[in-house]
């Protein structure tokens, strides 16, 4: 499969390049634009939940932790 080495484990990328093939019956179009969809909704969610944070930080409700669940900023 595209030059790829039998003896070694898959990568996260070719795994997930696999579900997507599999998921759009092998057509590399459709699993194409399905992974462009699925990566430009994640980047409008990030960038939603940056201007919610930067909302909150310029009226001054940030607290200790608030940025991030692991207490880091």
């Amino acid at each position: 499969m595209h030059g790829r080495i039998a003896d070694r484990p898959l990568t996260e990328a070719e795994q997930i390049a696999r579900a997507y093939a599999a998921a759009a019956c092998n057509d590399p179009w459709a699993a194409l634009v399905r992974v462009i969809a699925d990566a430009l909704t994640d980047l409008d969610e990030a960038e939603h939940q940056t201007a919610q944070q930067r909302r909150l930080i310029s009226r001054g409700y940030i607290r200790d932790g608030a940025i991030s669940p692991g207490g880091g900023r």
